[in-house]
């Protein structure tokens, strides 16, 4: 399938569906999920993202079709960061009959959902979920981020551009995200001439890391990549130094998040580096720079929008990647004239749009043709920009 189609040939597509007479279009009402963690291990960034949406319909609440203005409405699921949460989630925004579904933080809950949107034929766009099998596996599934196997040839590029002979990873039994993203640095690590000195596994909601600590400690790592959710950075951060382990955490997407630090340690997290989307300070695209302004006074309007955000108005990457899938669905139903979910998923084919996180194109399994990352690191308790790394 060619990545761009000419827009007549969607409206074609739209033509040859049936008339729209769902109820929620018979209301003027038109409902798109979102497929978000609130509750669990990954509830905090979930939440995080899940504003993003809420943001955008805010500033965009209507699209029209055929003249007629329809409101959008956003359904919330809470996927509670559990794989069969997620198939329940799923199910239930397929019967509350919403044309379009974007979300989750999370590979893992994505790739479970994906199944139940495929059968419904109702397309959804990860906003965050990295890990590829995400949309080689559904077709039905989009999404506007980058790839672990390109942040994870990042970091390790980064660690040995370093001068980092020697590294120890950490990473979370059955977390997708986790896993993968090790997986590709521990590779591209060694590729260079690197060694993975200590290989170290926990489970799920495990608080205690002395024993994995010590393995590394004793390894002699000089840095450490640990790709793990926001819950657990913290205490494997504060437990590492009090082990006097003083090397250095790199991570991926994840761990570009303020709460982190306020959680850790100012201290603690000095030298931490990080992959993200998207760097808040960057001031090279204006419409990055509008969005920042706006949502910070959005944000600190509500006391309770300030607490999803982990207690302070510093904007992580996946809020501005959701922002940004709110507007690329809406782009699609316009392009499509109509909420038939093939059409949309024709549509999103052809989409070309400006956004926050940079110019959003699909290639033909879904991925975003996205090939930049910002590289942060801790300063003074605070994420720094250090620079922006392109596929060659």
């Amino acid at each position: 399938m060619k990545l761009r189609k000419a827009l007549s040939a969607v409206a074609a597509v739209a033509m040859s569906v049936s008339m729209m007479s769902s109820a929620a279009m018979a209301e003027d009402v038109i409902k798109i999920g979102v497929f978000e963690p609130q509750t669990g291990e990954n509830g905090g960034g979930g939440l995080q993202e899940l504003q993003g949406a809420r943001y955008a319909n805010e500033l965009r609440p209507t699209v029209t079709i055929d003249g007629t203005e329809y409101t959008v409405e956003l359904d919330e699921v809470d996927n509670k960061s559990d794989k069969t949460e997620a198939v329940t989630a799923a199910q239930k925004l397929v019967a509350d009959g919403v044309v379009a579904v974007m979300g989750s933080y999370g590979s893992g809950v994505s790739i479970a959902a994906g199944p139940i949107f495929a059968d419904a034929k109702i397309p959804a766009i990860g906003c965050s979920c990295t890990n590829p099998q995400v949309t080689s596996g559904c077709d039905y599934y989009f999404r506007v981020c980058f790839l672990d196997p390109f942040q994870g040839s990042v970091m390790a590029q980064y660690a040995f551009d370093e001068g980092y002979t020697k590294v120890a990873t950490i990473e979370q039994l059955g977390d997708d995200y986790s896993t993968g993203l090790a997986a590709f640095f521990k590779k591209q690590f060694a590729s260079l001439g690197g060694t993975i000195v200590s290989e170290q596994q926990f489970q799920t909601n495990q608080s205690d890391f002395k024993a994995v600590l010590t393995e590394i400690k004793a390894s002699g790592a000089e840095a450490i990549f640990a790709p793990t959710s926001i819950t657990t950075a913290p205490l494997v951060i504060k437990q590492a130094r009090e082990l006097g382990i003083e090397a250095p955490f790199m991570a991926g997407d994840t761990w570009y998040n303020s709460t982190i630090i306020d959680n850790a340690g100012a201290a603690e997290c000095e030298g931490m580096v990080c992959s993200t989307f998207f760097d808040e300070a960057d001031e090279s695209n204006a419409i990055a720079v509008d969005f920042v302004k706006g949502y910070k006074e959005w944000m600190n309007a509500d006391s309770k929008r300030i607490e999803n955000n982990g207690g302070n108005d510093a904007i992580v990457g996946n809020t501005a990647l959701c922002f940004d899938t709110y507007n690329v669905i809406l782009d699609a139903i316009e392009a499509a004239q109509s909420t038939d979910g093939e059409a949309i998923k024709a549509a999103l084919q052809t989409i070309e749009m400006d956004g926050v996180t940079g110019k959003i194109t699909f290639n033909e399994i879904g991925d975003a043709n996205k090939d930049t990352a910002y590289i942060d690191i801790v300063k003074d308790g605070k994420f720094e920009f250090l620079k922006t790394v392109t596929v060659q």
